[in-house]
């Protein structure tokens, strides 16, 4: 078994940049709401006020749950800092992951913007002739917005649903990049009963070039979460995926995610933060990965 060691410390600090910048903005908003402040400081707190009013309205019209490890929430989420982490140990390699920190923002009671830095991998693995190739390296930046279409909180009915697109843009290097843009459109869905709910994903990537290579595989991720205390969260995700077409025409692979998610846990005024970990498991022959444990902290306002 290969033994992987992280290398860099970049994400980290702009993560940490990040959330300085913001918490800052924040800070400065709430100072221009003195009285002494003047016009210009006060239309900046009119415009943080409402924004917020905005996006604490949106998460009041729909249902309370926390974000899965994987599948993407139907669920409209505003976050300082998403910092996800996962390694997985084959017998011929390594792979550690690191996801660029990503900002969520509801600019609209409807919407969502995510942006995000590219991830970050360093993989080591054997050849056939057990030569040691590395590679330690940036991903493929991606962007994600999302529009809810219907939604009811825990008293008016306890479910969402939601589209969204993401697009994945060639910003990596050669060995870690896709070499094309590619498009996800998606359609999200969840529904909740007491302690209890499902959370579920159907989408397709299409890609702009490289057709015959990537092809356009549908993706179905959904996530079985049940709420203790209010603050424990164990869950059981099945991540699918199929190829209709490209090089993997007619494979088709299923892993099981188990996992447990601790939160919301207050800091300070609405910023508060949720840490969560387990482990994707593959059940199909055909895996991109086998035994990747996954880490996710999410501090959120």
């Amino acid at each position: 078994m290969v033994r992987l060691y992280p290398r860099k410390l970049e994400l980290f600090a702009c993560a940490l940049l990040i959330n300085v910048l913001l918490l800052t903005s924040r800070c400065v908003a709430d100072e221009a709401a003195s009285p002494a402040a003047g016009s210009q400081s006060s239309f900046a707190s009119q415009f943080f006020s409402d924004w917020l009013e905005r996006a604490e309205h949106a998460r009041a019209t729909e249902p309370q749950w926390v974000s899965p490890l994987v599948t993407v929430t139907p669920r409209l989420e505003q976050n300082l800092l998403r910092f996800d982490q996962s390694w997985q140990n084959l017998p011929r390699s390594a792979e550690q992951s690191v996801s660029g920190p990503k900002i969520k923002l509801i600019p609209l009671e409807s919407f969502e913007v995510d942006l995000g830095a590219p991830s970050y991998t360093a993989r080591s693995s054997y050849d056939s002739k057990h030569h040691r190739q590395e590679v330690d390296d940036w991903g493929d930046a991606s962007f994600l917005v999302k529009w809810r279409l219907l939604s009811a909180d825990e008293a008016g009915g306890n479910y969402i649903v939601t589209f969204f697109t993401g697009v994945t843009v060639p910003t990596g290097s050669k060995s870690l990049s896709t070499g094309t843009t590619v498009f996800s459109p998606t359609i999200a869905m969840g529904k909740g009963w007491g302690n209890f709910d499902i959370q579920s994903t159907l989408g397709v990537s299409v890609p702009d070039g490289s057709m015959d290579q990537l092809g356009t595989p549908l993706s179905f991720n959904t996530a079985l979460q049940y709420c203790v205390r209010e603050k424990i969260w164990p869950e059981l995700e099945f991540n699918y995926a199929w190829w209709p077409n490209g090089q993997k025409t007619g494979e088709n692979s299923l892993s099981l995610t188990p996992g447990i998610i601790l939160g919301r846990f207050p800091i300070w005024r609405t910023l508060n933060y949720t840490v969560g970990s387990g482990v994707q498991v593959a059940v199909t022959r055909h895996r991109s990965s086998d035994l990747n444990w996954i880490t996710s902290v999410r501090i959120a306002f």
